[in-house]
């Protein structure tokens, strides 16, 4: 499983590399993938790696604040909960945990102080603060410009369903062109 996601983050990478912003169909980047962290955050979706997803939507808010970089925000911490919600019904409980230890994790220091916690208990505390998180960001996102969270809106509720048992490992594809 590792490995299927690391040649999946390698095939993203290679792509991203290849073709970048500038392969945009109408010759314009979209608003979403404008700010240099966000294109990062498709990687780490795919890679597993919701920490430094979360970070990099973080650090595009706090260079330009926009509609469109709450929605990507929010967009994470649903697929935090998605992905939650398959590990627990295929009762993956280390996967659960491994989950909470990269959510955890601040750096070397956690190799000699490790953040503990039961499998169980970190999926509920997980979800309960994602999907709260999701619900503040997105009401930001509304704020700032409803018209492009609605639009934003369409387009990951396309994307979800057309990958319904996949979707939280990426972003729509129009968000990273």
């Amino acid at each position: 499983m590792v490995c299927l996601r690391t040649f999946i983050a390698l095939v993203a990478l290679l792509i991203f590399l290849g073709h970048g912003a500038a392969s945009a169909e109408s010759g314009e980047a979209s608003a979403v993938t404008t700010h240099p962290a966000l294109a990062k955050t498709n990687i780490f979706l795919a890679a597993g790696d919701y920490r430094r997803a979360l970070e990099a939507c973080q650090r595009a808010i706090d260079g330009a604040p926009s509609a469109a970089h709450y929605i990507q925000l929010t967009y994470v911490y649903h697929a935090i909960d998605a992905y939650l919600e398959q590990l627990a019904q295929e009762e993956r409980w280390m996967a659960v945990e491994h989950l909470y230890l990269n959510l955890a994790s601040r750096g070397t220091e956690d190799l000699v102080d490790p953040p503990g916690g039961l499998a169980r208990m970190a999926k509920e505390l997980i979800q309960t603060s994602v999907r709260q998180q999701s619900d503040v960001s997105a009401a930001m996102a509304n704020r700032l410009d409803k018209a492009e969270s609605d639009r934003l809106w369409v387009e990951q509720t396309q994307w979800r369903a057309a990958n319904p048992k996949t979707w939280w490992q990426g972003m729509p594809a129009a968000w990273v062109r």
